[in-house]
């Protein structure tokens, strides 16, 4: 029964550090990319997710568009 145990723990480092070796982690870069490439999809990911942010949050305070409380126009 302990063969059996450590031959399965040894199977399973044995494939996680073949899929590591080989690249197979889908660890945040694409083929052919850069270091500066993946630094500026980060940076507008991050921005893209911002303005979302933003976005949600004034239609959750009702602020995206004007109050149509009065008649004046404010300008």
């Amino acid at each position: 029964m302990k063969n059996v145990s450590v031959l399965a723990i040894l199977g399973i480092v044995l494939c996680a550090l073949v899929f590591w070796l080989a690249g197979c982690s889908g660890y945040y870069s694409q083929p052919g990319e850069t270091a500066a490439e993946g630094h500026r999809r980060h940076l507008r990911n991050l921005s893209v997710n911002h303005q979302n942010m933003m976005r949600d949050l004034d239609v959750f305070w009702l602020s995206d568009k004007p109050s149509q409380a009065t008649i004046m126009k404010i300008d």
